[in-house]
């Protein structure tokens, strides 16, 4: 069996840029993934990543694949299973077959959020979705609802209001956590219907969505709203749903150190998978060239 120098989990921006690094050093590595870009290509529009004025998610990981191609990385897409050390190698069992390695970097990023109500798992795909750059284009002129508070759902209403104008932004916080400029953005638009203050308690529907109740999270009262979309962006959860023998907090985020170190020599997390608070393109591409770098060093040590 190929022993690679390096295994890296996850294409998102921490994971290509890793794989970008470690092929600039001649290391052997491999890139594990089940798609490329992770939620990083499912932003309607990046404006805070130097050198791009303005870019989608999609086209800005497109480019930072296309330089990862160029260095003839090998990429498989495959789901991980497991990770385990074994006499100073790693093995990664992935859906489909077993791979070896020397050092590991798993840049696996997070996945959304449910909501865990009544009538979320049976109506998705069928009007509940996670996704606004999939599925936007499929709620023309129909009444849609929002969920959350943060950058991602004010992203969404962007981009939901190109194709209609019957939108309600429901947010169990008082207020919004979203960045000032992104909040501008949709209360300038006019004509989204914005509901602080209440949480989704069920989501109905036979088939499909035909409305969303809430409740008052003060005063307890409820209400159904027509609706025949429900785009749920409540945030992101790590995607650590694997076996490996790393440390990982409360949140189930792998613990690191400043160079992208775990508890496991030879074991490194970079981007949003890691207890790094900041959770941004930006940081998470930083974070995927110190941790190829502290894994290159790794090699160079103990191979």
């Amino acid at each position: 069996m190929e022993i690679y120098d390096a295994i890296i989990i996850g294409a998102g921006p921490a994971g290509l840029t890793a794989a970008l690094y470690l092929a600039r050093k001649k290391a052997n590595t491999l890139l594990i993934t089940e798609d490329i870009g992770g939620q990083a290509a499912l932003a309607g529009q990046v404006e805070n990543y130097p050198s791009q004025k303005i870019i989608s998610g999609h086209d800005l990981m497109a480019k930072i694949h296309e330089q990862v191609e160029v260095l003839k990385v090998s990429i498989i897409y495959e789901q991980i299973k497991s990770i385990q050390k074994s006499d100073n190698q790693f093995k990664v069992v992935t859906d489909a077959k077993d791979y070896s390695s020397h050092t590991v970097i798993i840049s696996s990023g997070k996945m959304p959020k449910k909501l865990n109500v009544p009538g979320e798992g049976k109506l998705t795909g069928r009007g509940v979705t996670y996704c606004v750059t999939c599925d936007a284009p499929n709620f023309k002129n129909v009444p849609v609802a929002v969920i959350g508070g943060g950058n991602s759902a004010m992203d969404s209403v962007l981009q939901l209001s190109k194709y209609t104008n019957q939108l309600y932004l429901v947010d169990i916080n008082n207020e919004f956590i979203a960045d000032a400029i992104m909040q501008e953005k949709v209360e300038n638009l006019g004509f989204v219907k914005i509901l602080h203050n209440k949480k989704i308690i069920a989501i109905n529907g036979d088939q499909v969505v035909s409305a969303i109740e809430i409740e008052d999270i003060k005063t307890k009262q409820k209400e159904e709203i027509k609706v025949d979309g429900v785009f749920v962006t409540i945030g992101y959860q790590p995607s650590t749903d694997f076996e490996m023998p790393v440390k990982l907090n409360k949140k189930r985020e792998i613990i690191i150190d400043k160079n992208c170190n775990t508890n496991i020599p030879g074991f490194f997390a970079a981007g949003d998978v890691t207890d790094l608070q900041a959770k941004q393109m930006v940081v998470a591409a930083g974070e995927g060239a110190k941790a190829a770098l502290a894994a290159f060093n790794y090699l160079t040590k103990n191979k």
